[in-house]
């Protein structure tokens, strides 16, 4: 048989292992169990354009010349197209007349939460949407019409001029968050990955090889065996103290 102290030995090592896995840290930190909300509406005040979302980009584009190999051709583009070197008759504006914009939702929410702006840059997919243009102002009402899901200041939009803008507007989604994110000091942060890692610990010296079955995990087993170590002097102790 085996002996008491033995026995209650055996069994708090085996529960230390499992109680160390379920302390913070232990299993890669927090992860979060329902989607993330938006909490604010996100306005274009120029435009007129609104949008519940984690946020808001307008992309701005000008009809330009282009100088390739086999000629001019005309594009649109989101920045100037440099034509100081041009022929005349191929001049592009000399700047854009409106810039595009971002705004980032800055109430973003996970399991209760605030959500770090970190991970709407590392995790957002922008997609494009058509917004109402019933606020459009009547200043830029008399410059722009719709244009497929956006907006041009083109007479006609199939056939716009040098000079000419194209706008539309995209809105940030953001996935199912689980395994990218972890809660650090009560907001959710990117999960750090390995390319994050100091540079020093590459020259760090390799940890010895674990032996096989159950792994001792920093000092969660110490008070434990402490303990275990404890309760058989004193069982041999008492054991001692019979009379013979």
């Amino acid at each position: 048989m085996i002996p008491r102290h033995g026995a209650l030995l055996a069994v708090l090592l085996a529960l230390a292992p499992a109680a160390a896995a379920q302390t913070p840290g232990a299993s890669g930190g927090a992860q979060p169990v329902g989607e993330p909300q938006a909490g604010e509406v996100l306005r274009d005040r120029e435009f007129g354009v609104s949008a519940r979302a984690f946020g808001l980009q307008r992309d701005v584009e000008m009809f330009q010349w282009r100088r390739t190999p086999y000629g001019y051709v005309q594009e649109w583009s989101a920045g100037v197209i440099a034509s100081d070197a041009f022929d005349p008759a191929y001049r592009n504006p000399d700047e854009m007349p409106l810039p595009g914009r971002i705004w980032w939702s800055r109430q973003v929410t996970l399991d209760g939460r605030p959500v770090s702006p970190d991970v709407l840059r590392a995790f957002g997919e922008w997609r494009s949407f058509r917004p109402s243009f019933s606020r459009l102002p009547a200043n830029l009402a008399a410059t722009f019409q719709p244009d497929g899901d956006g907006l041009s200041s083109a007479e006609n939009p199939l056939r716009p001029q040098i000079g000419d803008l194209r706008i539309t507007w995209r809105r940030l989604h953001l996935p199912p968050l689980r395994g990218k994110v972890t809660l650090r000091d009560g907001v959710w942060v990117p999960v750090p990955t390995p390319e994050a890692a100091p540079a020093a610990a590459s020259s760090l010296p390799a940890a010895a090889p674990e032996p096989a079955g159950w792994r001792w995990r920093g000092w969660y087993w110490l008070p434990l065996a402490l303990l275990a170590f404890g309760g058989a002097m004193a069982l041999r102790r008492g054991r001692g103290r019979r009379p013979q």
